[in-house]
């Protein structure tokens, strides 16, 4: 039987091993941990504490694996599955990805009426995007994804979990199977490389080693916005994450809502040696808060166009001045350009969820422009949401996305080298679980069709 080998166990690799094991002997490669045995806050206590025992790479699940469980089921959020298949096509395999987690979605989750919301978005200028969504839970999520992996293994899928892939192998035009980090090699007819976010500038190093085209993608920079939850509350009873998207009056710039938490947690997050910070809502916990990213969209031309690289050095100079943690402060003193402290924030309403932070200026840690545009995509999203533009909102620095370097691919995500395909995240091709492992599939039917099989 011919071997296939998938580099990375988050979404793009789980699903493509499910159209692949019953054609190949398939093995997933994974340098992090498997979900089972995560020594993990999130799982154990609900929420993520200033603990340093998360891996950064997750593991069986991947980044995702250890998000909140927002599965948001459209073919053109988290991505564009769109420039790959048709329509049809595109909610099928949404459907395959949303059937897989059916047990474990919590009940009555994001089935208001938009109608309203749609129209007083509109009239302020702001779209809002009504999308189907379902929601699972940190708390939860480590037991949906243990559930596939079973399911992997029935299917005679194996795992090889704490190995680094150090390199593919190339012959004669063709990929051979990869190269572990101890020198032995692990020999197949075809290899996937879907590893993820935290895996992009290995990916890009692949790609330039063996003279795949890439291109750089733009990035995402902001904030997380926390606020109390009995602000968000009648807007998440319509969509539990809702997307809201504007255009700033001063620069024109791109600004969207992301990643809702209602009665969520901030938790800090890994890029890779620099912190930033993300956000989690559990099934049977909740606080008082509801968070969110509000995200400034970056593109950068010709002579410049490394937005990784721009996106990273906004991270660490944050990191500077918070010494090592994320910053913390007040809408209100960031608009009069002055540092929160402790005792500031203490006299706010809105308690911080994420403790392992330092008060600061994020004024000092971002560009001018990015700063105004969170200023002013605030008080535009305050009259759709009223009070998100309070004083007392507290604002977390900083929440970066990655999705900066896209590998060049065609239709079924199959490289220049015969038999090397990419699915996910980390290959530029989504943002988000669902179309990562959509993403995934496409490329295993890529190879199928590829073997004639």
């Amino acid at each position: 039987m011919e071997k296939v080998i998938i580099v990375g166990a988050g979404p793009a690799g789980l699903f493509a091993g499910m159209e692949l094991a019953p054609h190949f002997d398939v093995t997933i490669i994974d340098m992090g941990k498997d979900a089972r045995s995560r020594h993990c806050d999130v799982i154990r206590k609900g929420i993520c504490s200033d603990c340093d025992v998360c891996d950064v790479i997750c593991g069986v699940g991947g980044a995702g694996g250890m998000s909140d469980g927002k599965l948001n089921l459209h073919p053109r959020v988290g991505g564009d599955l769109l420039e790959f298949v048709d329509e049809e096509t595109a909610w099928k395999l949404i459907r395959k990805v949303e059937v897989e987690f059916a047990d474990f979605f919590e009940e009555g989750f994001s089935e208001g009426d938009s109608g309203k919301l749609s129209k007083i978005s509109a009239a302020t200028g702001i779209e809002f995007l009504p999308i189907n969504q379902k929601h699972i839970g940190s708390d939860r999520l480590p037991e949906a994804i243990a559930r596939i992996r079973e399911k992997l293994e029935g299917m005679g899928v194996k795992f090889l979990l704490r190995k680094k892939v150090q390199d593919v192998i190339v012959e004669n035009g063709r990929v051979g199977g990869v190269i572990l980090s101890d020198g032995s090699k692990i020999r197949s007819d075809y290899v996937l490389l879907a590893v993820g976010r935290a895996g992009t500038r290995w990916m890009a190093d692949i790609a330039n080693k063996l003279g795949i085209g890439l291109e750089y993608m733009p990035i995402d920079v902001g904030v997380r916005v926390e606020v109390p939850a009995v602000v968000y509350e009648d807007v998440v009873r319509i969509n539990w994450d809702p997307k809201f998207r504007m255009r700033t009056p001063t620069y024109d710039d791109s600004v969207r809502t992301f990643c809702t938490c209602p009665y969520g947690f901030v938790i800090k997050d890994d890029y890779g040696g620099v912190i930033g910070v993300n956000g989690h809502s559990m099934s049977g916990k909740r606080s008082e808060n509801t968070n969110f990213a509000l995200l400034v969209r970056i593109e950068l031309t010709e002579p410049v166009e490394n937005t990784t690289a721009y996106g990273m050095s906004i991270a660490n100079l944050a990191n500077t001045i918070g010494g090592g943690k994320p910053l913390i402060q007040r809408l209100g003193d960031l608009e009069m350009g002055r540092r929160s402290t402790w005792k500031r924030i203490g006299r706010s309403y809105v308690k911080p969820t994420l403790k392992y932070v330092t008060p600061g200026d994020i004024g000092m840690a971002m560009p001018h422009r990015i700063v105004t545009d969170i200023i002013e995509g605030l008080e535009m999203l305050d009259r759709v949401v009223e009070g998100v533009a309070s004083d007392s909102t507290l604002l977390y620095a900083p929440e970066i996305k990655f999705s900066a370097m896209r590998v060049k691919t065609g239709k079924y995500l199959e490289t220049d080298i015969n038999g090397l395909f990419v699915a996910g995240d980390g290959a530029g091709l989504s943002r988000g679980f669902v179309t990562a492992g959509c993403t995934g599939m496409i490329a295993a039917r890529g190879i199928l069709r590829e073997s004639g099989k």
